[in-house]
């Protein structure tokens, strides 16, 4: 089972959704316990600017509940064979 989790709202989250015809779950997660709970909010840079965001982040949780791998480095075009490197 593969979820989006972010702290767009519902309406965001199938407006993109939609957009890239996604075949999983979007959680929207606007008062970011998730996000907190998993520790991926955080400083980020983009193009020089500071700011704080999600720190995008893949956590691979195997059938008993307990997270098998972490993925920090997410490279949005190759990620599908960051994990199937796994």
């Amino acid at each position: 089972m593969v979820l989006g989790v972010s702290a767009d709202d519902e309406k965001m989250h199938k407006k993109f959704a939609t957009k890239y015809d996604l075949p999983f779950s979007l959680l929207a997660d606007t008062d970011m316990n998730i996000i907190k709970a998993y520790d991926v909010w955080g400083t980020k840079q983009f193009m020089g600017r500071i700011y704080d965001g999600i720190i995008r982040t893949t956590f691979i949780i195997n059938e008993k509940g307990i997270i098998a791998h972490v993925i920090t480095d997410v490279k949005t075009k190759e990620h599908g064979k960051q994990i199937l490197d796994l």
